[in-house]
């Protein structure tokens, strides 16, 4: 596990975005485990999970020409790592879209940097069914642009419904483009793995994943 993975997850930990228990999931799954970006709610910790984005895509090489964060959680992201960019020397230029049209003003549903004729990097949390992905992707080629990347801060890394392949692989599959993620459950399970405050934790994840992991 890289060193920027770790600290995402430590993070997440600490901020309370990570949590064990029992959760029922959309899918209608019982969950050992949660993630809610919407924790990292402070000056601080969006700076961290702005860094640790930046980290995964730099790592990565993927080229791209303007974030795209999709409303509402996604703009925030977005922004938090169009910042940590512009710190590693990158001025990246950054949109979102509204959850509906503005028909005064300036009107239309973006906002920010134009995206026609533009490599465009979707920035979000997660991946459920994909669902949300498919519209950020209609909407940036609606706009002329091209869909070059997914980058998602965790990979629950479970197939979904029946098939036994992920939701971001499904994206990969359906739209060819890389989904990147800070880390997956891997990740958290070897972090589990690691600390004793998280043994029982450990055991949960495992059951988990054999039951519902992708490619198992």
């Amino acid at each position: 596990m890289h060193a920027h993975q770790r600290q995402f997850l430590e993070s997440a930990l600490a901020r309370d975005a990570l949590r064990f228990g029992e959760f029922t999931l959309k899918s209608g799954r019982i969950s050992p485990y949660f993630f809610n970006a919407g924790r990292f709610d402070s000056g601080i910790a969006l700076a961290a999970l702005g860094e640790a984005y930046a980290q995964t895509l730099l790592a990565a090489r993927l080229d791209f020409d303007v974030l795209f964060g999709p409303a509402y959680k996604g703009i925030p992201l977005a922004t938090a790592v169009a910042i940590a960019l512009a710190a590693q020397g990158r001025d990246a230029p950054l949109a979102f879209n509204r959850k509906e049209a503005k028909d005064h003003g300036e009107g239309g549903l973006l906002i920010g940097a134009p995206l026609a004729g533009k490599r465009v990097l979707i920035v979000d949390d997660v991946i459920t069914a994909g669902t949300a992905i498919r519209e950020a992707i209609e909407i940036i080629r609606n706009a002329g642009g091209v869909p070059c990347g997914v980058l998602i801060a965790l990979d629950r890394q479970e197939r979904s419904g029946d098939h036994g392949v992920s939701a971001t692989d499904s994206v990969r599959a359906e739209f060819g483009v890389p989904v990147l993620a800070i880390a997956g459950l891997d990740e958290l399970l070897q972090l589990a793995d690691g600390r004793a405050d998280m043994a029982a934790h450990h055991e949960a994840l495992l059951a988990y994943r054999q039951r519902y992991g992708s490619g198992i």
